[in-house]
């Protein structure tokens, strides 16, 4: 990095003054890409072109490239494939062909940084790590001695990544062979009924390494080309394995086995689940296939019947969301919502809630769609709409049993709606799920499911919206200089000479920079103010303006502190909330 600002002021790209601006600055600032653009002491074009210069002069290479902060290295890349005549890939976005990848000996394909992605009439293209290394061209080139080869670049980081996935895949090339093998006995056999063990061994592989990675999800999927199994961890789906075509059926066919569904029945979708101890530990996997353009993806969510429940006081709400949501979960009656999209951690939250308040003196109901977490001293209630027992029906009875507090698992209809309100209104506290953006919004998304407002501003106590974000990982967490177009987004909220943290990236987080989720959540509590507002039926705008001015704490500024606090990126609050 001084290297390279050191030749820029030799060419007289910048000034010296520059270089003393940053150093007198109270406090003095780093020397860096980063502070030299957003001080506007040097334009972006003039640093892109200057890089991708001192690439193709081999002064650095790609790899020195993504650590210099504050750039856009695709830019860059872009800008040195088109002087070097060759082609820029994004490696996240083409599928990678495993029968021409099983061309190259694996450990070529490490020592050069390469990755073979596409062979067609012509020639066959190859993704190089350094462009410009003439040994590693011919010695690829040798191994397609009837087609040229056609030079692309690509994102290090993204070359290391497709790397370290296809280890894996090298390290069961036995185990696909075998099923390959089963797979033409059964054929010549025309016995399909026993056991394939090798697709057994596969399985458990795919499972045991989801498991140990902490992921959520199993998503199998065909494509045009291969079979590709990608896991979701911390809400991010991240590619696993990657195998030829021809072992999606056998793979398919086995879950479905396992799961009690049809195997012959590709047209339309099934469900089903079924149970496995994966390293001494007992799972329940649910699974769900969907039939595609290239045959069938199948998805497995994974459930840990040992997990233990996390206490709210664990979750990571700030202080403020906390104190304040511990005091409306307190309160004898009334509804207490929590809201939020799909994996927001909303369930989690509300048996957090549960567990904080439940009480010996208390009769305690829950009804779920499944239940999730089994607790001790409260009666909890299975959804089963097969038999005609939907949350409404199973509420009706509820309010029969002579509950104190009522939780319930989701609200999907008015009727079920309206039934938890009446419940609030008639000496229970109901505690609830419903799927929107943000607190405000919910308010109004009551009053559109066709519920009076005075029954809405006499029962509504408070609602909590939640996200989950990323935390940054702590064997590698840094400081990092917040790109300049997010700083002015975020200005605002920012104290004076603000620092942020970032992930570089190793092998405890799997290279993402990010280990474990957290909450960021707005807690708006209802005051008499808020409630004869929402009896007048007052405009989202009227209602946030009030709130406001009640102190509230909007879910973005609570993710900005966790940024500053270290715990998290600007750019993971970006990706989760909005201004």
């Amino acid at each position: 990095m001084v290297k390279l600002i050191e030749i820029m002021l030799k060419e007289n790209l910048i000034t010296k003054d520059a270089i003393s601006t940053l150093v007198k600055s109270r406090p003095p600032k780093k020397i860096s890409f980063a502070n030299l653009l957003s001080e506007g002491m040097i334009d972006t074009h003039t640093v892109e072109v200057f890089l991708a210069k001192k690439i193709r002069q081999g002064v650095i290479t790609l790899a020195h490239l993504e650590k210099i902060e504050g750039i856009n290295i695709v830019s860059i890349l872009e800008e040195v494939a088109k002087a070097l005549h060759i082609d820029y890939v994004d490696l996240d976005e083409v599928e990678v062909d495993m029968k021409l990848f099983s061309q190259i000996p694996y450990k070529q394909l490490l020592k050069y940084n390469v990755i073979p992605i596409e062979e067609n009439d012509l020639n066959v293209v190859i993704v190089f790590d350094d462009p410009l290394d003439m040994a590693a061209q011919d010695t690829i080139q040798r191994l397609f001695p009837r087609k040229p080869i056609r030079i692309a670049i690509a994102k290090p980081s993204q070359i290391n990544a497709h790397l370290q996935r296809l280890e894996i895949n090298e390290s069961i090339k036995g185990l696909v062979t075998d099923i390959r093998k089963d797979l033409n006995q059964e054929s010549n056999a025309d016995n399909h009924d026993e056991d394939n063990p090798a697709v057994l061994k596969l399985i458990d592989i795919v499972l045991k390494s989801a498991i140990f990675a902490g992921a959520s999800d199993i998503h199998i999927e065909a494509t045009e080309k291969s079979c590709i199994i990608r896991i979701r961890v911390d809400g991010i789906l991240r590619q696993s394995f990657t195998f030829d075509k021809d072992i999606f059926n056998p793979l398919a066919s086995r879950m479905k086995l396992l799961s009690n569904l049809d195997i012959a029945e590709k047209r339309k979708p099934q469900d089903g689940r079924f149970s496995a101890t994966v390293a001494k530990k007992d799972f329940d996997f649910r699974v769900s296939t969907l039939p595609t353009i290239f045959g069938e993806s199948i998805v497995l969510r994974i459930l840990d019947k040992s997990k233990a429940m996390i206490r709210l006081e664990d979750a990571g709400m700030s202080k403020f969301c906390y104190d304040k949501f511990s005091e409306a979960i307190k309160v004898p009656y009334g509804i207490v919502l929590v809201t939020g999209p799909t994996g927001s951690g909303k369930t989690t939250t509300l048996y957090g809630a549960i567990n904080a308040i439940k009480d010996v003196k208390d009769k305690i109901i829950t009804v779920e769609d499944p239940v999730e977490y089994q607790m001790s001293g409260l009666q909890q209630v299975n959804v089963r709409e097969s038999v005609g027992l939907g949350f409404a029906d199973a509420l009706k009875s509820i309010l029969r049993q002579d509950p104190d507090k009522i939780m319930i698992g989701e609200i999907r209809n008015q009727e079920t709606l309206r039934i938890a309100i009446q419940a609030a209104l008639t000496g229970h506290l109901v505690l609830s799920t419903l799927h929107t953006n943000d607190a405000i919004s919910s308010i109004s998304r009551i009053l559109d499911m066709g519920i009076e407002e005075y029954l809405v501003s006499g029962a509504l106590v408070a609602i909590q919206a939640q996200r989950l974000v990323r935390k940054i990982c702590t064997h590698c967490k840094k400081e990092t200089v917040l790109d300049p177009l997010l700083y002015k987004e975020v200005e605002q909220y920012l104290p004076e000479n603000p620092t942020f943290y970032k992930g570089e990236g190793c092998k405890e987080c799997g290279h993402t920079g990010y280990a474990g989720r957290e909450m960021i959540s707005e807690v708006l509590t209802v005051s008499e103010t808020l409630a004869r507002m929402i009896a007048k039926v007052a405009s989202k705008e009227d209602l946030t303006k009030q709130a406001l001015e009640e102190g509230f704490v909007t879910m973005f500024e609570d993710g900005v502190q966790k940024a500053l606090d270290g715990k998290s990126t600007i750019e993971e609050i970006f990706r989760v909330a909005r201004l």
